[in-house]
Protein backbone atom coordinates (compact mmCIF):
# COMPACT_ATOMS: atom_id res chain seq x y z
CA UNK A 1 0.00 0.00 0.00
CA UNK A 2 1.23 3.47 -0.83
CA UNK A 3 2.19 5.79 2.02
CA UNK A 4 -0.75 6.98 4.04
CA UNK A 5 -2.78 10.05 3.18
CA UNK A 6 -3.79 12.78 5.62
CA UNK A 7 -7.55 13.32 5.59
CA UNK A 8 -8.93 16.54 7.09
CA UNK A 9 -12.64 16.25 7.86
CA UNK A 10 -14.88 19.33 8.11
CA UNK A 11 -18.37 18.91 9.53
CA UNK A 12 -21.62 20.58 8.50
CA UNK A 13 -23.69 23.08 10.43
CA UNK A 14 -24.90 22.04 13.85
CA UNK A 15 -22.46 19.15 14.04
CA UNK A 16 -18.87 18.77 15.14
CA UNK A 17 -15.81 16.59 14.80
CA UNK A 18 -17.71 13.87 16.70
CA UNK A 19 -19.88 13.06 13.66
CA UNK A 20 -16.88 11.53 11.86
CA UNK A 21 -16.00 8.97 14.53
CA UNK A 22 -16.88 5.91 12.43
CA UNK A 23 -15.04 7.20 9.39
CA UNK A 24 -11.97 8.18 11.43
CA UNK A 25 -11.71 4.60 12.72
CA UNK A 26 -12.04 3.12 9.22
CA UNK A 27 -9.47 5.40 7.62
CA UNK A 28 -6.95 4.97 10.42
CA UNK A 29 -7.37 1.18 10.31
CA UNK A 30 -5.86 1.11 6.80
CA UNK A 31 -2.89 3.32 7.64
CA UNK A 32 -4.05 6.88 7.01
CA UNK A 33 -3.82 9.95 9.23
CA UNK A 34 -7.06 11.75 10.03
CA UNK A 35 -7.81 15.15 11.53
CA UNK A 36 -11.45 15.92 12.37
CA UNK A 37 -11.94 19.56 13.31
CA UNK A 38 -14.49 21.48 15.38
CA UNK A 39 -15.34 24.78 13.73
CA UNK A 40 -16.13 27.80 15.89
CA UNK A 41 -19.03 27.29 18.34
CA UNK A 42 -19.29 23.66 17.22
CA UNK A 43 -18.62 20.34 18.91
CA UNK A 44 -16.49 20.93 22.00
CA UNK A 45 -15.53 24.48 21.00
CA UNK A 46 -16.52 26.58 24.01
CA UNK A 47 -17.84 29.61 22.10
CA UNK A 48 -21.57 30.22 21.71
CA UNK A 49 -23.13 30.52 18.23
CA UNK A 50 -24.20 34.11 18.94
CA UNK A 51 -20.55 35.03 19.57
CA UNK A 52 -19.59 34.19 15.97
CA UNK A 53 -20.26 37.19 13.76
CA UNK A 54 -19.12 36.00 10.34
CA UNK A 55 -18.40 33.00 8.18
CA UNK A 56 -14.71 33.86 8.43
CA UNK A 57 -14.79 33.58 12.24
CA UNK A 58 -16.73 30.32 11.98
CA UNK A 59 -14.14 28.76 9.67
CA UNK A 60 -11.06 30.14 11.49
CA UNK A 61 -10.16 26.83 13.22
CA UNK A 62 -9.82 25.23 9.79
CA UNK A 63 -7.74 28.13 8.50
CA UNK A 64 -5.46 27.96 11.54
CA UNK A 65 -4.96 24.26 11.05
CA UNK A 66 -4.17 24.61 7.36
CA UNK A 67 -1.66 27.37 8.14
CA UNK A 68 0.05 25.08 10.66
CA UNK A 69 0.73 22.30 8.15
CA UNK A 70 4.42 21.96 7.35
CA UNK A 71 5.71 23.07 3.97
CA UNK A 72 5.27 20.33 1.38
CA UNK A 73 2.46 18.46 3.13
CA UNK A 74 -0.72 18.07 1.08
CA UNK A 75 -3.97 16.87 2.62
CA UNK A 76 -7.21 15.39 1.37
CA UNK A 77 -9.74 18.02 2.42
CA UNK A 78 -13.27 16.72 3.00
CA UNK A 79 -16.36 18.85 3.62
CA UNK A 80 -19.88 17.73 4.47
CA UNK A 81 -23.03 19.78 3.80
CA UNK A 82 -22.44 23.42 4.87
CA UNK A 83 -18.81 22.43 5.30
CA UNK A 84 -18.55 22.76 1.53
CA UNK A 85 -18.46 26.53 1.95
CA UNK A 86 -15.76 26.17 4.59
CA UNK A 87 -13.42 23.94 2.62
CA UNK A 88 -13.88 26.23 -0.41
CA UNK A 89 -12.43 29.10 1.62
CA UNK A 90 -9.52 26.88 2.65
CA UNK A 91 -8.98 25.92 -0.99
CA UNK A 92 -8.79 29.61 -1.90
CA UNK A 93 -6.21 30.37 0.80
CA UNK A 94 -4.11 27.18 0.77
CA UNK A 95 -4.35 25.52 -2.67
CA UNK A 96 -0.76 24.31 -2.46
CA UNK A 97 -1.57 22.29 0.69
CA UNK A 98 -4.50 20.33 -0.78
CA UNK A 99 -4.13 17.29 -3.06
CA UNK A 100 -7.89 17.00 -3.63
CA UNK A 101 -11.05 18.44 -2.08
CA UNK A 102 -14.03 16.12 -1.62
CA UNK A 103 -17.55 17.43 -1.13
CA UNK A 104 -20.04 15.07 0.55
CA UNK A 105 -23.68 16.06 -0.09
CA UNK A 106 -22.26 19.54 0.26
CA UNK A 107 -22.77 23.08 -0.94
CA UNK A 108 -20.15 23.66 -3.62
CA UNK A 109 -19.70 27.31 -4.67
CA UNK A 110 -17.86 28.36 -7.81
CA UNK A 111 -15.62 31.34 -8.61
CA UNK A 112 -18.11 33.12 -10.86
CA UNK A 113 -21.02 33.84 -8.54
CA UNK A 114 -21.69 34.73 -4.90
CA UNK A 115 -21.69 31.44 -2.96
CA UNK A 116 -25.39 31.69 -2.11
CA UNK A 117 -26.48 32.41 -5.69
CA UNK A 118 -28.56 29.27 -5.99
CA UNK A 119 -31.99 27.83 -6.37
CA UNK A 120 -34.61 28.65 -3.77
CA UNK A 121 -34.58 24.97 -2.84
CA UNK A 122 -30.98 25.42 -1.66
CA UNK A 123 -32.19 28.00 0.84
CA UNK A 124 -35.03 25.74 1.92
CA UNK A 125 -32.57 22.90 2.45
CA UNK A 126 -30.43 25.13 4.65
CA UNK A 127 -33.50 26.02 6.71
CA UNK A 128 -34.31 22.34 7.19
CA UNK A 129 -30.76 21.53 8.27
CA UNK A 130 -30.21 24.43 10.66
CA UNK A 131 -30.03 23.54 14.36
CA UNK A 132 -29.81 25.75 17.45
CA UNK A 133 -26.09 25.07 17.68
CA UNK A 134 -25.49 25.97 14.05
CA UNK A 135 -23.99 29.23 12.74
CA UNK A 136 -26.18 32.26 13.14
CA UNK A 137 -28.28 32.74 10.00
CA UNK A 138 -25.83 30.55 8.06
CA UNK A 139 -23.97 33.83 7.42
CA UNK A 140 -25.98 34.38 4.26
CA UNK A 141 -24.90 38.02 4.35
CA UNK A 142 -21.32 36.89 3.73
CA UNK A 143 -22.43 34.44 1.08
CA UNK A 144 -24.57 36.76 -1.06
CA UNK A 145 -22.29 39.76 -1.61
CA UNK A 146 -19.68 38.62 -4.10
CA UNK A 147 -17.77 35.52 -4.98
CA UNK A 148 -15.31 34.58 -2.24
CA UNK A 149 -13.27 32.55 -4.72
CA UNK A 150 -10.95 33.50 -7.57
CA UNK A 151 -10.71 31.70 -10.89
CA UNK A 152 -6.97 31.18 -10.53
CA UNK A 153 -7.14 29.56 -7.10
CA UNK A 154 -10.41 27.73 -7.84
CA UNK A 155 -8.92 25.87 -10.78
CA UNK A 156 -5.74 24.92 -8.98
CA UNK A 157 -7.37 22.40 -6.62
CA UNK A 158 -8.83 19.14 -7.91
CA UNK A 159 -12.36 18.51 -6.68
CA UNK A 160 -14.60 15.47 -6.34
CA UNK A 161 -18.20 15.07 -5.17
CA UNK A 162 -19.89 12.21 -3.29
CA UNK A 163 -23.62 12.12 -3.95
CA UNK A 164 -25.81 10.64 -1.21
CA UNK A 165 -28.69 9.31 -3.27
CA UNK A 166 -31.31 9.41 -0.50
CA UNK A 167 -30.59 13.04 0.36
CA UNK A 168 -31.96 15.66 -2.07
CA UNK A 169 -30.20 14.01 -5.00
CA UNK A 170 -31.44 16.57 -7.51
CA UNK A 171 -29.97 19.42 -5.48
CA UNK A 172 -26.61 17.66 -5.33
CA UNK A 173 -26.69 17.13 -9.11
CA UNK A 174 -27.47 20.82 -9.55
CA UNK A 175 -24.38 21.69 -7.52
CA UNK A 176 -22.24 19.51 -9.77
CA UNK A 177 -23.75 20.90 -12.99
CA UNK A 178 -23.00 24.48 -11.90
CA UNK A 179 -19.55 23.68 -10.56
CA UNK A 180 -18.22 20.61 -12.44
CA UNK A 181 -15.76 18.35 -10.66
CA UNK A 182 -13.09 15.92 -11.86
CA UNK A 183 -14.98 13.00 -10.37
CA UNK A 184 -18.39 12.09 -8.96
CA UNK A 185 -19.22 9.05 -6.87
CA UNK A 186 -22.61 7.84 -5.69
CA UNK A 187 -23.66 6.01 -2.53
CA UNK A 188 -26.99 4.24 -2.86
CA UNK A 189 -29.46 4.58 0.02
CA UNK A 190 -27.16 7.03 1.82
CA UNK A 191 -28.97 9.74 3.75
CA UNK A 192 -27.53 13.17 4.55
CA UNK A 193 -25.31 11.78 7.31
CA UNK A 194 -23.53 9.17 5.21
CA UNK A 195 -20.60 9.13 7.63
CA UNK A 196 -22.98 7.58 10.17
CA UNK A 197 -25.39 5.60 7.98
CA UNK A 198 -22.96 4.32 5.33
CA UNK A 199 -19.46 4.75 6.79
CA UNK A 200 -17.85 1.80 4.99
CA UNK A 201 -19.19 2.89 1.62
CA UNK A 202 -18.14 6.48 2.24
CA UNK A 203 -14.68 5.38 3.36
CA UNK A 204 -14.25 3.40 0.15
CA UNK A 205 -15.27 6.42 -1.95
CA UNK A 206 -12.79 8.70 -0.17
CA UNK A 207 -9.96 6.19 -0.49
CA UNK A 208 -10.60 5.60 -4.20
CA UNK A 209 -10.57 9.35 -4.85
CA UNK A 210 -7.55 10.11 -2.65
CA UNK A 211 -5.38 7.45 -4.31
CA UNK A 212 -5.58 9.33 -7.61
CA UNK A 213 -4.13 12.60 -6.30
CA UNK A 214 -0.79 13.48 -4.72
Amino acid sequence: MESGKHFVLVHGSGHGAWCWYKLVTLLKSVGHSVTALDLAASGVDSRRPDEIASLFEYVQPLMDFMASLPHGERVVLVGHSYGGFCISLAMESFPEKISVAIFIAAFMPNHRDPPATCLQEDIELAKMLVRPSGPRGFFFGDLTRESLLTEEKFGSVSRAYVVCKSDHEELQKWMIEHSPTEEVKYIAEADHMAMLSKPKELSLCLLEIAQKYH
